[in-house]
C-alpha cells in the first residue's frame, strides 16, 4: 500500500490559511496538518519529527509549507527548515506567507509582460515606484529591483517607514532601492513625475492614486493593482484589466488588475504546490521561485 502525501503547514500566526490549505487539497495532498504560532526556534524540531518518522520512502510523500504574515520570518524558516535536512531524509519546502511571495511574483511578472509586449521597453532601467511596504510590496519592489528597475520603495507612514523598509530588503536580499513617503498627495505627485511603472500593493480597500495624480503622471507606461476590495487602489484600473488602456492617461498607460495578477498567482501557487509533490528530488520554494514560474 502505498503512503498518503503529507503536508506539515506551519505558521507563526494563530491560524493557517484556508485559501492555502484548499489549494493544497486541489494540488493532490492527501492531507495537511496545521501547526500554529511556530517559532523560528520551532522549525528545525518540527522538520526533523517529519523527516525521520516515515523512512527513505514515506519521506519523498512528505512536505512542509510555510505561512504567516512576516516575508523576512519566512525566508528565515524556510533557510532553517532547508539546514535540517538529514539526507536521505529531505522534503520539500514551500515559503510563501499570506500568499505575498506568489502575489508579488504574480504582479511583476505580469507589469514586465505587459511593458515589454505594449510599450517595447524592459523592466530594467524602468522606473518603478511601489505603494505599500507590507508583505506584497516589499517583495514586489525586491524582485523588480533585481530585475534592474529603479525602485522606489513608498510608505503611508512617511518616509521613515519607508527607509526603514529599504534598509531591511537591502541587507536581507543585496538590492539597492530608494525610500519615499506616500503620506499625503503631493509627495505622491512629486514622486509620480518621472514614475514609468507603479505597482500598488497598499492595504486592501484604500485608494492611493485617484484619478486626479494618474492624469499627472506624463511619464506612466503601466499601472499594476492588486487591491480587489472598492474602492480601487489607482482609479481607473478595474480589478479585471490585464493591459487595458487607463482613462484619462496622457502617456498612453495601461493598467493590470488584481484579478488579472490573482489568476497568475493562482497558477504559481498550485503548480509549485504539485511540483514539490511530484519532483524526484526535495524542491526548496520562495519568492525566487515563485518568480520564475510566474514568468
Amino acid at each position: 500500500m502505498e503512503k498518503p502525501y503529507l503536508l506539515h503547514m506551519l505558521t507563526p500566526t494563530p491560524n493557517v490559511s484556508p485559501f492555502d490549505v484548499n489549494l493544497a487539497y486541489d494540488a493532490g495532498w492527501d492531507a495537511v496538518t496545521p501547526y500554529t504560532g511556530v517559532a523560528l526556534d520551532d522549525v528545525t524540531d518540527l522538520v526533523q519529527d517529519a523527516i525521520f518518522s516515515r523512512g527513505p520512502k514515506g519521506v519523498r510523500r512528505t512536505g512542509v509549507f510555510l505561512g504567516g504574515r512576516d516575508v523576512h520570518l519566512a525566508v528565515e524558516m524556510l533557510e532553517t527548515a532547508r539546514k535540517a535536512m538529514v539526507p536521505p531524509f529531505e522534503v520539500s519546502v514551500f515559503a510563501d506567507p499570506s500568499g505575498a511571495f506568489t502575489t508579488a511574483a504574480a504582479m511583476v511578472a505580469a507589469v514586465k509582460k505587459t511593458l515589454t509586449g505594449t510599450h517595447r521597453k524592459p523592466l530594467d532601467g524602468a522606473r518603478t515606484l511601489v505603494f505599500g511596504t507590507g508583505p506584497v510590496g516589499a517583495i514586489a519592489a525586491v524582485l523588480a529591483a533585481r530585475e534592474g528597475a529603479r525602485v522606489t520603495l513608498a510608505s503611508h507612514s512617511g518616509m521613515e517607514a519607508a527607509r526603514r523598509a529599504v534598509t531591511l530588503c537591502g541587507e536581507r536580499y543585496g538590492v539597492t532601492m530608494n525610500a519615499g513617503s506616500s503620506a499625503d498627495d503631493e509627495h505622491k505627485r512629486q514622486m509620480l513625475e518621472d514614475a514609468q511603472v507603479v505597482l500598488s500593493a497598499a492595504k486592501a480597500g484604500v485608494q492611493v492614486l485617484p484619478a486626479a495624480l494618474v492624469a499627472g503622471a506624463s511619464s506612466l507606461l503601466v499601472a499594476a493593482d492588486v487591491n480587489a476590495v472598492p474602492p480601487a487602489g489607482i482609479e481607473g484600473v478595474g480589478v479585471q484589466d490585464d493591459g487595458v488602456a487607463i482613462e484619462g492617461s496622457p502617456s498612453g498607460a495601461v493598467g493590470i488588475g488584481a484579478l488579472a495578477i490573482g489568476n497568475v498567482k493562482y497558477q504559481v501557487q498550485y503548480g509549485l504546490l504539485c511540483r514539490m509533490r511530484e519532483a524526484d528530488k526535495p524542491q526548496y520554494l520562495g519568492f525566487e521561485q515563485a518568480y520564475e514560474a510566474a514568468q
